[in-house]
């Protein structure tokens, strides 16, 4: 059973559908680090990023996988845990350029259906998953905020991470990713007719956790027990 909650860059879509899949008993299956996992192992061999025909050589030979004991599952790139890696504005970049490779789209859909197969009950977060990826899905959520409050949000897990960047820089990378995103022929960024939107620029997190949560249970034939919150 999958549910899917897409947005744009910066919104918080990894941390509510990770609070979600909690509390639902499901898995998180961020396919946002898979496209940001390609654009590090492009930029370690510094291909380039305009190049598809590089990108998708990368892509075919990048190991990916995650980690499904840890909470939230981390990414494993060539045997490598590079979750910590892959928030940085350049990875960012990378990814932004890496998803408007028709192919490695293809590829990358192909492993993440894949997963939620394998999985079973799947939170899934990314751009494309509602649109894309699983069509079918019963619960399709997409998170949006205006683009000053996602810089600031952006800002602040930056500078937990100990990376410092400036608000002007940051603002001007994250608009022109909406831009790629929206604008891409393959798979733009836009809900579906059948997603519920969620603004969450004068909501709390807890808010748009508690909106998405009450929602999967009454749509979805969730058997599963719910669990509490890891503090």
């Amino acid at each position: 059973m999958v549910i899917t909650i897409d947005g744009p860059s910066g919104v918080g879509k990894t941390v509510v559908a990770w609070r979600v899949a909690t509390v639902l008993g499901f898995d998180l299956l961020d396919t946002g680090a898979m496209y940001r996992a390609i654009g590090l192992a492009a930029l370690r061999r510094q291909s380039n990023l305009d190049d598809p025909k590089e990108l998708l050589y990368v892509a075919r030979h990048a190991h990916i996988s995650f980690d499904w004991t840890q909470r939230p599952p981390v990414l494993i790139l060539g045997g490598e845990v590079v979750e910590k890696m892959l928030r940085t504005p350049e990875c960012s970049d990378a990814a932004s350029k890496v998803a408007v490779v028709e192919d490695v789209r293809k590829l990358l859909v192909d492993q993440q259906r894949a997963i939620a197969r394998e999985r079973g009950d799947v939170v899934s977060e990314g751009r494309d998953q509602g649109s894309v990826v699983f069509p079918e899905a019963l619960l399709k959520i997409f998170l949006k905020a205006d683009l000053d409050i996602r810089v600031d949000r952006r800002l602040s897990q930056l500078r937990r991470a100990g990376v410092t960047l400036d608000r002007v820089t940051l603002r001007r990378q994250m608009a022109e990713r909406d831009k790629r995103d929206e604008e891409r022929e393959v798979a733009p960024l836009k809900p579906t007719p059948d997603a519920r939107i969620v603004d969450s620029t004068h909501l709390t997190e807890d808010h748009v956790v508690d909106t998405i949560v009450r929602a999967a249970r009454e749509r979805l034939p969730i058997t599963s027990h719910p669990t509490s919150e890891p503090h």
